[in-house]
């Protein structure tokens, strides 16, 4: 029986590098690889459902879900997750000194459903007490002018949302301060570049991070991989593959951290780093699958739902194909 010839448009992660290269492959499948950024995989997948197999934002594919029009079938790799911590950048002249400080403050996002985005507006409502109402949200591109949401959005009467103004972009508004915030999970160019006026909301990003996990066992799933839905039903042995491969892909990049002989990755300390983060969240850190993510991704859909961003409460099981559920073992 000959292989699927299938795209895969995927991030170029050391988690997935084995599958680019080669060294690992797809039962049944012959992929065509197309390693792009993320925003680019997200546009195309959904605005024209361009790819077989692809990333996608875990944000959008539930407003899509939850509407019953999503063009694909989730398969449990989780292919990016971050503590968003890192993700909110302050201007330093607005007595911006923590979280509380944010509200009445104008808050730059590229888009509002990003899911680091509603990652960080339940973290500052659940842990600090600030809700989305709070603020003054502004949308626009981040580096480049014109971004608009990729989904259109029917947001609760109380969210304050505008676009910013045509040729403006966050980074420039940012440096300007013509906004007090921004959170998105690229950290701005301006930020980048040393501007004395930006800082980070935490000063010590990882140490929040750390106490968040302590608290709520959470460590922020922001992608997962997706598998056009009229494959998955004329193959329906496809999501199963494509999670074996992933998993073991992923293991060859977790086995290149433990190497100490010649590093593999261009970090000094890199075992050790990879050591006090399986000590603070266990041997399987970044784990792939449902029922190890299960507290995790039905803590996103309550968050989801509650911010307005899905019309009705999506369950855990709608996301994924049911193959993916449940896993053989020997």
């Amino acid at each position: 029986m000959s292989k699927l010839n299938l795209s895969l448009a995927i991030g170029d992660y050391d988690r997935t590098r084995a599958l680019l290269d080669g060294r690992v492959p797809i039962d049944g499948v012959d992929p065509v690889f197309l390693a792009l950024d993320p925003e680019e995989i997200f546009f195309r997948a959904f605005r024209h459902a361009e790819f077989d197999i692809c990333e996608l934002s875990l944000s959008s594919f539930t407003v899509k879900t939850a509407r019953e029009s999503c063009p694909y079938v989730g398969v449990p790799v989780f292919l990016s997750r971050a503590f968003r911590h890192t993700a909110i950048y302050i201007r330093t002249d607005r007595g911006i000194r923590e979280p509380a400080d944010l509200r009445g403050k104008r808050v730059g996002v590229p888009e509002y459903q990003l899911t680091a985005c509603v990652w960080v507006r339940a973290m500052l409502e659940e842990d600090y007490g600030v809700r989305p109402s709070e603020l003054q949200w502004i949308r626009g591109g981040q580096e480049q002018p014109g971004r608009v949401e990729k989904i259109e959005l029917a947001l609760p009467a109380d969210v304050r949302l505008e676009s910013a103004p045509d040729g403006a972009t966050l980074n420039a508004m940012l440096a300007a301060g013509e906004i007090d915030a921004l959170i998105a999970p690229r950290p701005p160019s301006c930020w980048v570049q040393g501007h004395p006026g930006v800082g980070r909301l935490f000063s010590d990003p990882v140490q929040a991070a750390s106490d968040y996990f302590r608290r709520t066992g959470i460590f922020p799933i922001m992608h997962l991989l997706g598998v056009r839905r009229e494959l998955v039903h004329a193959h329906p042995w496809l999501p199963g593959a494509l999670l074996k491969a992933f998993e073991r892909a992923k293991a060859v990049a977790m086995s290149s951290l433990a190497e100490i002989a010649a590093s593999a990755i261009t970090l000094p300390l890199a075992q050790e780093t990879m050591q006090s983060m399986q000590g603070l969240m266990g041997q399987d850190y970044w784990s792939y699958g449902a029922a190890q993510n299960l507290h995790t991704l039905d803590a996103f859909l309550q968050y989801h739902h509650a911010q307005g961003l899905s019309p009705r409460r999506v369950r855990v099981e709608e996301l994924l194909h049911p193959s993916t559920l449940e896993v053989h073992r020997v």
